[in-house]
């Protein structure tokens, strides 16, 4: 792979997509979005009361739910075809949260507001069910492995999956002998392998969490290679994104694991073989206690969700059914791209700017040569992720690439250029271009890095004097004003929103009444399956 030459693989079969006669041939891909955020009080706490009973059940409402904690909000939207109707989706589901939490606010940034150490943050309920039981206690685990703090920082996940008339379409360009869903598993582990080389663009780009708290650090070390801003706020000079980094995600209790993505064979091994393999750091804190459960069990991973990745392949589960059976049992049916930090400048947390890019990028991956990642390969290539969330905006910043170092800009701007006949294409039809525009918005960030969303929030910082807490309390703040202010919310859409929650608390009710096994024996046959 060489940036300074052309990847003829790519310029082929872009060619062919062009050729096809297939007009729009990218459009109507399926997109949604999983935000998370803190509910917090209106001094900036993480909030201490239980998640709302208006906004239903966390176990059962498919719209909004939790994530780690109780008080971590996790709003999911449906998959839409177009950007518009997602952003409009994920502002009704603010408005409707923000009708049923009083005072409170979300928090507006993905790093966390001011904690109280690990007792300060409240775990996840799921009720008394003996699936409920298990998300509690994998969560529980997870705080004893990686602590809570790391599992108060908030994300955006973009889920996206190819139109269907993309497929037969792509063989052809790829001149692959294979059809059906094998070839779409073959062409979406394409995808991620191009996103392990080149997702840390994401991060330069969209990375909006060069600052945090000092409370974040409260009890533990303070990580290497911060500086102090003001009392109150550490940060990275040169930082696009602290959540990505080895103080975030990839923490270095994850750093030596090995997740081939070569093959939907060899992801769904490696995770597996990851979860049926004794820890002896984990089997200290003991699996059931005095007949209390500290977690799951005492392997590398609990589960598979456990695995903190930049990108997943994804399949809608069956009622029970662990996410790596069912990538086996029907291959994959789109991948969740994690790199999206929580956006202080957008009351959403997103905008459509960056999907459209997103969904330009998948395509780029797809569409660009993809040879398998030996495992001599995976620590340099994540390395770069890491090495740009870390000091991303550093002039002069040069990543590994084959074992060379190669200077961010220029492999940056190679990827944008390749990126614009594909946002062509995405634009077919549409005189106003936003795929072109939401790529040229990118391409700006690589002449002047001050537009960049972690440039933007330390100058804001250093202007206005504030510390990170003040900055992020008054974003919230503002945000909830924002959506106070509103035309009135759509009767239709909050009604219907307020059904869900209702038949989600009945929902819960039932899988409650329903169990006829001990929690014990739950756990052994989730694992069986």
């Amino acid at each position: 792979m060489s940036v300074a030459g052309i990847d003829r693989v790519f310029e082929r079969r872009l060619a062919a997509l062009v050729n096809s006669g297939e007009r729009g041939v990218l459009r109507g891909g399926r997109k949604g979005i999983e935000k998370e955020s803190l509910r917090v009080t209106p001094q900036g706490r993480i909030a201490p009361t239980p998640h709302p009973a208006a906004l239903g059940s966390a176990l059962t409402n498919g719209h909004i739910t939790t994530d780690y904690s109780e008080a971590l909000l996790e709003l999911i939207t449906p998959a839409f075809t177009e950007t518009w109707q997602l952003l409009q989706c994920l502002v009704d589901l603010h408005e409707f949260v923000y009708k049923h939490i009083g005072d409170e606010l979300v928090w507006a940034t993905s790093m966390p507001c001011a904690l109280d150490g690990d007792a300060s943050i409240p775990i996840a309920e799921y009720g008394r069910s003996n699936i409920g039981r298990m998300k509690h206690v994998y969560r529980r685990g997870l705080g004893l492995r990686y602590g809570r703090v790391m599992q108060a920082i908030a994300g955006v996940h973009f889920n996206y999956s190819f139109p269907e008339r993309f497929w037969p379409v792509l063989q052809e360009a790829w001149q692959s002998r294979t059809g059906g869903q094998d070839f779409v598993d073959e062409a979406y582990f394409a995808l991620l392998r191009n996103f392990r080389r080149h997702g840390w663009l994401i991060l330069y780009l969209f990375g909006a969490s060069p600052a945090v708290c000092r409370s974040f650090f409260k009890g533990r070390p303070m990580a290497k290679g911060l500086e102090e801003l003001d009392p109150h706020t550490l940060y990275g000079p040169y930082a696009t994104s602290l959540r990505m980094s080895d103080l975030g995600y990839r923490n270095s209790s994850q750093a030596d694991f090995s997740v081939s993505v070569n093959s939907l064979d060899d992801y769904t091994r490696d995770l597996e073989s990851l979860v049926f393999t004794r820890s002896p750091d984990y089997a200290r804190f003991g699996v059931v206690v005095d007949g209390e459960w500290r977690q799951l069990n005492d392997s590398v991973l609990q589960i598979e969700n456990e695995y903190y990745s930049f990108i997943r392949p994804k399949r809608t589960a069956r009622s029970g059914e662990r996410p790596t059976r069912a990538l086996r049992r029907a291959g994959v049916e789109y991948v969740e791209l994690r790199s999206l930090d929580v956006s202080a400048f957008d009351p959403v947390g997103v905008n459509q700017n960056k999907m459209r890019f997103l969904e330009a990028f998948a395509a780029l991956c797809v569409l660009k040569d993809s040879p398998p990642i030996q495992r001599s390969e995976e620590h340099p290539l994540d390395g770069n992720h890491v090495r740009v969330a870390r000091e991303g905006r550093r002039p002069g910043l040069a990543l590994d690439l084959d074992a060379r170092p190669q200077p961010l800009a220029a492999w940056a701007a190679q990827l944008l250029d390749e990126m614009r006949g594909l946002c062509e294409i995405l634009d077919e039809g549409d005189p106003a271009r936003p795929y072109a525009a939401a790529l040229e918005a990118q391409r700006l960030k690589l002449d002047d890095v001050e537009l960049t969303a972690s440039a933007r929030m330390l100058r804001e910082l250093r202007e206005s004097g504030e510390s990170f807490f003040r900055f992020a309390l008054r974003m919230s703040a503002g945000h909830k004003q924002y959506f106070l202010d509103l035309h009135p919310p759509n009767p239709e859409t909050m009604a219907s929103f307020a059904e869900e929650a209702a038949e989600s608390l009945e929902a819960q009710r039932r899988i409650e009444s329903a169990d006829r096994m001990s929690f014990e024996e739950f756990v052994a046959a989730w694992y069986q399956r």
